[in-house]
């Protein structure tokens, strides 16, 4: 029989709950100031006979935005929330809430640092020097009498309205833990020990001894992009330093100048494995072990955050006495995703594009999802839409993108805009990025059908395009709400574009950009397809009426004489973006929107080109002028990413500072959406729509995964004809 031991636990700003020195979990699910999130955990598992150990490390961050993790938010509350009661076998009741009777320390061993000086949203790397009085502290048999006492909160100092007070239940499903071990060694720079050696301590078979005075520089590889809770077990070396620099990718030593200055913006990158050319950049954690005399004595060092990394180089300077590794390991760790769609195609390439695919994505869902989990573990509304509809495609799960869609509709600002990445301490506002969540929406409509949902968040939708109703001008076209970034109080950024500064259309010196005029256009015709699904028909055709006298403006004042749709009705500059945008909107037509994407398509340079992250909108326009066999040149920057040794998929082809992006894990969406053909043909998967679309392909076979089950599809062609195969679960209409 099981017995209850369950537990309600919170903390500002983090914990990790250890159970007898084990690790059972780590949260909460980030919140913010309107609503805090705490975790029911089952303990039994890591409970066992006669005395137990229930240990708690809290991070606690500061109130000033500029010394913390911007995605953490803080209270003016630190500490922890621990509630719980537990069942012996003999049917007592014991209550373990925290209470004065718990003991806390302060732990000064730790000096949380900033990643880099500047722009340094994680804030959470790590100076750690050893403290022997506090080894074995989350474990029984330690002497805990010299700590202090826990200080609880008077119930009525704690308002329950706001957060912390305001606890709600966890939303989203725990993180998974998978232990892991490093690949390879990569290379050893200085070392008494050659590679195989290195290579039997990683797999666990063999210690490392670093002699007094010596030097240790060995880089080692986890085989792909990884997000994990990183482990080092060592004895002695008191006197020592250990670096552990994490690092995405070896990048070129052309990058650094003649006097180790590095004059670009991003590192240079080619092949991610050349070592030879190459050097690894990253952030690094700095440990000092104690030096405990007895080799028994280990010593564990383990960051409080999970790290990303593809390589680690660790830099070991050994000190008085001999330092010992015993162990180094991770914990792999993300959101529990499964993927389950798959499909085979003509293309071969592209099963390689669909493994760095979801890979990225996997890498980029914790908590929240992430624009990149190397620099910023930020959840950016551009970034998440795509990830949701990625998600949804090939795995048909909707949990971690509800919490996205409410997580943004409470950043929402005074003025209607939201911002453009939240949770965040330090909240800035990119006007289009308002649009994208109005997508989200639209996008959980048509694959879940919770009407509910769509009423829930229509107040928000309401404000976001009032708030671009009121900066529409006389002559009926958006007006100039940005700028490049800190030059104004918001940022126009739409595609990292290299002829753009900062992501901006060069049209914003001039005026207004006729970007941000399209993205209301589509917000307006997207939110009426919301409001008609909730039974709001008046609303519906007020939105598509106001579509129509903003389709009217964009083609009377930004057209050019040459067809195409102009970055800002005062400027002579043409994108690949305002083309595509204007066939998604309608404002060009399919033969004036084929036309205007041939044009861009085949005079490349001289077009601000779509990069990765419009490249779902890019495909999309491209399958609706029926030009979608130029996907095989558009996939050219994915090939390279293969070719190159990435594992995940960079964040732009223009701009590869992150490794991993997911806003470029485009595969997940083409191949069973696409390609396949399997998308939904009413709100809520009510219908099915099978239709492939070839492009340059000549076959393909898979299934793809839907709310209402699999859809096994297989087609090729014969000549000008398409012969198509598919399953449906049952109860599940195609309209074909």
């Amino acid at each position: 029989m099981r017995l209850p031991a369950r537990i309600c636990i919170s903390a500002d700003s983090r914990y990790k709950l250890y159970i007898n020195d084990r690790l059972a979990e780590v949260g909460p699910s980030k919140g913010d100031s309107q609503i805090w999130f705490q975790d029911e955990i089952d303990i039994r598992s890591y409970l066992k006979s006669g005395d137990n150990v229930i240990a708690v490390e809290v991070l606690r961050f500061p109130v000033n935005p500029f010394g913390g993790n911007q995605s953490a938010m803080v209270t003016s509350f630190p500490g922890l929330y621990f509630y719980g009661k537990c069942t012996d076998i003999e049917g007592n009741i014991y209550d373990i809430s925290a209470d004065s009777q718990w003991r806390y320390r302060v732990d000064n061993r730790v000096e949380v640092k900033a990643e880099a000086p500047g722009f340094a949203p994680l804030h959470f790397y790590e100076n750690v020097r050893e403290d022997l009085t506090v080894a074995g502290w989350k474990g029984t048999g330690y002497d805990d009498s010299a700590w202090e006492k826990a200080v609880p909160y008077p119930d009525r100092g704690i308002r329950k309205a706001v957060s912390p007070g305001n606890l709600n239940a966890r939303t989203i499903p725990f993180m998974y833990r998978k232990k892991r071990t490093f690949s390879r060694v990569m290379r050893v720079v200085s070392s008494a020990y050659p590679a195989e050696k290195w290579e039997a301590f990683l797999r666990g078979g063999e210690k490392i001894t670093a002699a007094s005075g010596t030097e240790e520089i060995v880089e080692i590889d986890a085989g792909e992009e990884m997000t994990g809770y990183l482990k080092l077990v060592v004895s002695g070396g008191a006197g020592s330093q250990i670096e552990i620099l994490q690092s995405e990718a070896y990048v070129q030593n052309e990058d650094l100048a003649a006097d180790g200055a590095k004059p670009q913006s991003a590192p240079l990158k080619k092949d991610r494995l050349d070592m030879e050319n190459g050097h690894l950049e990253g952030y690094t954690d700095v440990y000092y072990p104690a030096g405990a005399d007895s080799e028994d004595a280990c010593q564990t060092y383990e960051p409080f955050w999970f790290r990303t990394f593809r390589f680690i180089r660790l830099h070991i300077t050994a000190g008085e006495t001999p330092l010992v590794l015993h162990r180094f390991d991770y914990e792999e760790t993300g959101y529990p995703l499964e993927i389950r769609s798959h499909a085979e195609t003509s293309d071969a390439s592209l099963a390689d594009i669909w493994d760095i695919s979801a890979r990225t994505l996997k890498r980029c869902m914790h908590e929240t999802y992430e624009d990149c989990p190397f620099y910023e573990q930020l959840q950016y509304v551009m970034d998440s839409r795509s990830q949701i509809l990625y998600t949804y495609a090939s795995a048909a799960d909707d949990r971690l993108a509800r919490k996205c869609m409410d997580d943004f509709r409470r950043s929402q600002r005074y003025d209607g805009m939201l911002c453009s990445a939240y949770p965040n301490t330090k909240p800035n506002v990119i006007p289009g990025f308002s649009i994208y969540y109005i997508l989200m929406l639209h996008d959980h409509m048509m694959y879940f059908g919770d009407r509910e949902l769509i009423r829930y968040h229509m107040p928000a939708v309401e404000k976001v395009l009032y708030c671009f109703e009121q900066h529409v001008t006389d002559k009926g076209y958006v007006s100039k709400l940005g700028d490049v970034h800190s030059k104004d109080k918001f940022w126009s950024f739409i595609d990292w574009a290299p002829q753009w500064v900062s992501g901006v259309p060069n049209a914003v010196r001039t005026g207004s950009i006729t970007m941000e005029s399209l993205l209301y256009l589509l917000g307006l015709t997207t939110a009426s397809e919301l409001a008609e699904f909730i039974g709001r028909k008046e609303q519906a055709q007020e939105y598509r009426t106001q579509a129509e006298h903003l389709k009217e403006s964009i083609r009377r004042y930004c057209m050019g004489k040459n067809g195409m749709i102009k970055d800002g009705p005062e400027c002579e500059e043409y994108s690949q973006h305002c083309q595509v945008f204007g066939v998604l909107t309608g404002v060009l037509d399919k033969e004036e929107g084929r036309k205007a994407l041939l044009e861009t398509l085949i005079h490349r340079d001289q077009y601000a080109q779509c990069t990765v992250s419009m490249a779902l909108y890019l495909y999309r326009a491209l399958e609706e002028t029926d030009l979608y066999e130029y996907t095989d040149g558009c996939w050219e920057i994915w090939r390279e990413m293969v070719r190159n040794h990435m594992t995940t998929c960079a964040e732009s082809d223009s701009y590869p500072r992150s490794e991993c992006h997911a806003w470029g894990a485009l595969a997940l969406y083409e191949l069973p959406s696409v390609i396949l053909g399997v998308r939904p043909a009413a709100p809520g998967y009510a219908k099915v729509k099978i239709a492939p679309v070839p492009g340059y392909l000549t076959w393909a076979k898979g299934e793809a995964v839907t709310p209402k089950g699999m859809v096994a599809v297989s087609w090729k062609k014969d000549g000008d004809q398409l012969q198509v195969e598919y399953q449906l679960p049952e109860g599940l209409e195609a309209s074909v």
